[in-house]
């Protein structure tokens, strides 16, 4: 293992962020997107809220069609996990695409080679492998794993976790009349531990999580057939804004699950990888999931995504015609190969942990300080800001949300937006006084916005 050299990363934090047009988004950004919108439908909100045009981007920085430059605090969306454009991994993708691009699910040596990598970061005995171009077919895949390995066909997941948008794993998270006539047959929602929004509490009015495994079990008797082949989640939420379970919950469910023959199966698209300083984020509460799916950060922004199960249930993966048109091409097999590498080398884990010491220590105070942060999370370099209109009653305070995203945004810091929990996933190679500038506007933004709104 490498060590971390914050040297490769650095910027000047004079010129970075640097806004030079009189407004947001500039007039080349404006005049691009307004041909754009022409066509593109469905844009995210993160694009409607400011529909910035970004031209190009290196390490943890990004720069608009106008010379605006910013300071990347999502990684995309949770994806460039390394930064942008990573000479490391540009090159080995630039040279699988000059040598062989596709060979369907034939092996090829750049393939052997990604797998023996995994093996040797996965823990425990996650030995069964097949990769994909997309999440949520790894999430369907996984589905369909689970079902051959067990003999079973129901399937547990939690309000408002989000594992996809095709058929099946649309219905393990929060569906809309556009979703369809109804969750598919077979799955089910329950709740899940939020520390900051608990169901049910002890007399000191702290989570009770025995309370949340006393209702899956009669839930499970009384509600489904008693088929669950698994039970489904992300580690951490993240299109629910980073809601981090409290850390007895895992082992407990895993031993839940145990018990009764239901397989446990995370969904790590947006948390593995080095995210949460981990290679899966299991690994903080010592839980080796039965089936893992990883994305996002696997191949630092190549579509490259990967279903793994562990060893006893491999021959399952046989039964499920497992194979795609795109998955494991060696384009995909490079970035991920060299993304791992790149983890490796340059000590990023390590790294990663060591941010997240200082977010931690920035958030520390803003509960306390402004009236609308109600709460402040982090794992590693996954976070979210909780805000609210009354601390009492913690009702959600979108608009506070929508206004503090905006206002960073307009101080040159790209970031995600999520009603109103302020989502953070800056790169793991980000070197500490970037992350520290990138807290300050935050910080600034909520100031300014909570003054706007009369608090």
């Amino acid at each position: 293992m490498g060590k971390y050299d914050p040297s490769r990363y650095q910027i000047d934090l004079n010129e970075w962020p640097k806004i030079v047009t009189s407004e947001l988004p500039g007039p080349k950004s404006r005049e691009l997107h307004s041909k754009a919108k022409k066509y593109i439908r469905g844009l995210s909100g993160q694009v409607r809220l400011f529909p910035v045009v970004f031209e190009k981007g290196y390490g943890c920085t990004l720069e608009d069609v106008d010379g605006n430059r910013y300071i990347d605090f999502s990684s995309g969306i949770y994806v460039t996990t390394l930064g942008h454009c990573h000479p490391k991994v540009s090159e080995a993708v630039a040279k699988a695409a000059n040598t062989l691009m596709n060979a369907h699910d034939f092996t090829t040596p750049i393939k052997v080679r990604l797998l023996e990598k995994m093996m040797e970061v996965l823990p425990g005995d996650l030995k069964g492998v097949q990769l994909y171009d997309s999440g949520t077919t790894a999430v369907e895949a996984g589905l369909r794993t689970c079902r051959a390995a067990t003999g079973r066909y129901e399937f547990i997941s939690c309000f408002r976790d989000f594992h996809g948008k095709t058929g099946h794993a649309v219905s393990l998270a929060n569906m809309t009349k556009l979703s369809g006539a109804g969750r598919a047959q077979g799955f089910y929602m329950v709740p899940r531990p939020d520390t900051y929004r608990p169901w049910w509490t002890r007399a000191d009015g702290s989570l009770d999580t025995e309370k949340y495994l006393e209702f899956y079990d009669d839930f499970i008797k009384n509600a489904t057939t008693n088929q669950v082949a698994a039970f489904v989640l992300e580690p951490i939420q993240g299109w629910a804004g980073s809601i981090m379970p409290p850390d007895d919950f895992f082992p407990k469910l895993s031993r839940f699950c145990k018990e009764r023959g239901i397989l446990l199966m995370a969904d790590e698209v947006l948390t593995g990888w080095g995210r949460t300083g981990k290679w899966l984020c299991m690994e903080h509460w010592g839980v080796v999931p039965d089936v893992v799916t990883l994305g996002k950060g696997f191949g630092n922004g190549f579509p490259v995504t990967a279903m793994v199960v562990r060893e006893e249930y491999a021959d399952a993966v046989d039964q499920i015609s497992a194979s795609t048109s795109y998955g494991g091409n060696p384009m995909a097999c490079a970035a991920a190969l060299a993304s791992i590498e790149v983890i490796q080398e340059e000590g990023l884990l390590e790294h990663a942990l060591e941010l997240e010491e200082l977010f931690r220590k920035k958030m520390a105070d803003w509960p306390s300080k402004y009236a609308i942060v109600g709460d402040c999370r982090v794992k590693g370099c996954l976070m979210g800001v909780e805000l609210v209109k009354d601390k009492v009653t913690k009702e959600p305070f979108d608009e506070a949300g929508k206004l503090v995203y905006q206002t960073a945004f307009r101080k040159g810091l790209a970031w995600i937006p999520a009603g109103h929990i302020l989502r953070m996933s800056p790169p793991i190679i980000m070197p500490n006084e970037v992350a520290a500038k990138a807290m300050d506007i935050i910080e600034e933004s909520i100031a300014e916005v909570q003054k706007q709104l009369g608090y």
